[in-house]
């Protein structure tokens, strides 16, 4: 059995910051982190008994240290992806203290033994070409493949932004893609990271798709990676918005597409479900992903409410994609 490594991570935060931080990594499938929080050692020195004759030093400098969450990841394909999904909620949860005044800390990463900024070239070793589903063959630009097997090849470079389509969750929105979407259809893609399923759509015979994402770098890679994959302009549009906190941004969108993707997170898909109908023509479809076993009810439940119904779902690795229909 060959041996899995792990890297270290280390998220530095505020004390405020620690349980929605903790909460984020629970919405994208990390159950085990080691928390930091200098609060509890210096209630644990002000409630200490007699029987305390000596505390190390190295454990008083717990006291002054930054909180922070620890988790552990994989090396490998997998942890590689998962690393970039992290880096995605993390963005946005610094969004989100920004917006709204909150003390969250730096929301920095620290990967013991690799500097953050040398990541971007250290998990490329990772991304090799793959197939997925019956027609797509998913490869970096780095990567030459000589027999395609007359698969559709799509050609992605993430950058810094999640969606190589290794992930659970980006495969199974790619799966359920290929087996709903039709020629000369239109897409919104919300959520669309590196671009990698209004890409696949286009390909598939997409007449127009229409991707979106909160981080203004996921938008600059994505527009990219559309390009290198000689997709006209005129067919495709990346914009950069919040459309759960923007109403004015979320209107400007609404017209009525065949297929949405929503490969995000548990409880953005929730905080989104009550505008998803406002989004599709009539015989249209969701497709969503990004979701973990333990908390699909819970997104069924709350997407159902939106007057919608379940037609399809598959799992994989401990996540889940549904795909979802307006009832008539």
């Amino acid at each position: 059995m060959r041996k899995i490594n792990f890297s270290e991570i280390e998220i530095l935060t505020a004390v405020d910051g620690i349980e929605p931080l903790c909460g984020r990594l629970l919405n994208i499938g990390i159950n085990g982190f080691v928390i930091n929080d200098p609060n509890d050692f210096n209630d644990l020195l002000s409630h200490k008994n007699g029987n305390w004759d000596y505390i190390d030093d190295e454990l008083m400098s717990l006291a002054d240290k930054t909180p922070s969450v620890t988790v552990y990841i994989a090396d490998n394909e997998q942890g590689a992806e998962m690393l970039l999904l992290l880096r995605d909620e993390i963005s946005a949860l610094k969004d989100f203290a920004e917006k709204n005044s909150l003390d969250f800390g730096e929301l920095s990463i620290n990967i013991k033994n690799i500097r953050e900024e040398d990541w971007a070239d250290n998990w490329k070793q990772y991304f090799k070409p793959f197939n997925c589903g019956e027609k797509l063959l998913v490869k970096p630009s780095w990567e030459d493949v000589a027999d395609t097997g007359g698969r559709i090849v799509l050609e992605i470079d993430p950058g810094s932004s999640f969606g190589t389509g290794q992930h659970h969750t980006t495969k199974l929105c790619l799966k359920l893609l290929e087996n709903y979407i039709k020629p000369g259809q239109t897409v919104l893609d919300l959520g669309c990271g590196s671009g990698i399923l209004g890409i696949a759509a286009s390909l598939l015979g997409a007449a127009d798709v229409c991707g979106v994402d909160i981080d203004e770098n996921s938008v600059k890679i994505a527009k990219e990676n559309f390009a290198k994959n000689k997709i006209s302009a005129d067919n495709y549009n990346v914009y950069c918005g919040n459309i759960i906190s923007d109403k004015i941004f979320a209107e400007s969108l609404m017209r009525e597409y065949d297929i949405l993707t929503v490969n995000i997170v548990a409880d953005i898909i929730i905080a989104m479900s009550g505008m998803f109908a406002k989004f599709l023509k009539k015989g249209g479809v969701i497709i969503l992903s990004g979701i973990i076993k333990e908390r699909a009810d819970e997104v069924y439940t709350a997407v159902e409410k939106a007057d919608f119904i379940k037609k399809d779902e598959c799992e994989s690795g401990g996540w889940v994609a549904a795909v979802f229909a307006l009832k008539n």
